[in-house]
């Protein structure tokens, strides 16, 4: 058997995965993109191992421990899938950009300081207590006065 037929075989094979992760958008069609592409890898492992006549068949030995690392990396995959889809309700991979989450610092963006640069914790006089407590002491001192 000539070396081309599988070649070509695992060309076309990476080929359609290659095509399948970069323009589909379901995560569980990326998935199955990147099991073609290993599985045209595989074919070229076995494929050169049997054209070169290897004592030892590494190809082969690569090919099963790849077969395996694929097993355990599409299970952790559609493990993710199915968690993101039960959180968001979609599995498509283009709303999933905006999983990232943002700090919450009360929305003005500057990571909790004031309008003159003061942490947001500190009192603005030293002496003035900042927050609820500071209401209750000048009601207070207005009724004591």
């Amino acid at each position: 058997m000539h070396l081309a037929y599988p070649a070509v075989l695992a060309v076309l094979l990476f080929c359609v995965g290659l095509y399948g992760v970069l323009a589909r958008r379901n995560a569980i069609l990326v998935l199955m993109s990147v099991e073609l592409m290993l599985n045209a890898v595989n074919l070229n492992l076995v494929a050169f191992d049997v054209w070169l006549r290897d004592a030892l068949h590494a190809g082969q030995a690569l090919t099963l421990f790849t077969i395996a690392i694929a097993a355990a990396e599409i299970g952790i995959g559609l493990a993710i899938v199915l968690a993101v889809y039960r959180n968001r309700g979609t599995s498509a991979v283009d709303d999933l950009r905006d999983t990232a989450e943002l700090p919450d610092d009360g929305g003005d963006g500057d990571g909790g300081t004031d309008s003159e640069g003061a942490a947001a914790d500190e009192p603005d006089e030293p002496g003035k207590p900042d927050g609820p407590a500071a209401g209750k002491a000048s009601q207070k001192a207005e009724a004591t006065a």
